[in-house]
């Protein structure tokens, strides 16, 4: 048993037997005479008295005198002629929108990109300065590149054939050709193993090459060879 028992069972008699129902068991009860009445809680102004009217009526303190046309304003009070300059200037324009939907959304006009304002700037339609360098070194690599390609040629590393030479390597093609063609034609229709089948295949591949070759002498008219 706790030691604490009988504080407990005096403060549980002392406070919460007399609040076991809603709100404190005594309270004062409110006399009937004090009633809300009508327009009780509506501001009330003072009571006039025959002092307010007395001052009211008599005038003690005597006003300023009207200003002079010479003299200046005191800053920062606008007077009637302000106004009056106020009301007739310009009115400001309201700036241009554009409306880019049925529901009414619009931006300005300005940002919108309808507006020509990039045809009208300095440097518009000029080259742009990182793509003349880019142009500028591309140049200077195929001319080097081009240097280069006549340097070998000048050395004899390319040997530029004429024409009678041309019409001699082609007239050679021509007849290899026929050779190899006419032998292809001589060789047994069955190939029933495996010597016979490689050898088409070779004069085959031998035919093919010839004529690419013969394609080549007839199309260019220019023709380097290597001089070794």
């Amino acid at each position: 048993m706790s030691k604490y028992r009988p504080t407990v069972v005096l403060e549980e008699k002392s406070t919460k037997d007399a609040m076991r129902t809603m709100g404190p068991a005594k309270v004062e009860v409110p006399s009937p005479e004090k009633f809300l009445k009508k327009h009780s809680k509506e501001p009330k102004l003072p009571e006039k008295t025959q002092c307010s009217k007395d001052v009211r009526h008599s005038c003690t303190v005597k006003k300023p005198a009207v200003p002079a046309m010479t003299d200046t304003p005191p800053m920062g009070i606008h007077t009637k002629r302000d106004f009056i300059k106020t009301a007739t200037a310009v009115p400001m324009k309201p700036q241009p929108t554009c409306v880019d939907t049925r529901k009414g959304h619009k931006q300005l006009l300005e940002n919108s990109g309808l507006v020509p304002k990039y045809i009208k700037k300095k440097h518009y339609g000029e080259v742009p300065e990182y793509l003349q360098q880019r142009n500028e070194v591309e140049r200077r690599v195929q001319e080097e590149y081009d240097n280069y390609v006549k340097e070998q040629r000048a050395k004899g590393a390319m040997k530029h054939l004429s024409d009678e030479e041309q019409q001699a390597a082609l007239k050679d093609l021509k007849k290899a050709w026929e050779k190899l063609h006419h032998e292809y034609q001589g060789l047994s229709f069955v190939t029933d193993n495996i010597s016979k089948k490689t050898r088409r295949d070779q004069l085959e591949v031998a035919i093919k090459q010839l004529e690419n070759d013969i394609k080549i002498f007839e199309r260019f008219k220019t023709i380097y060879i290597p001089s070794n």
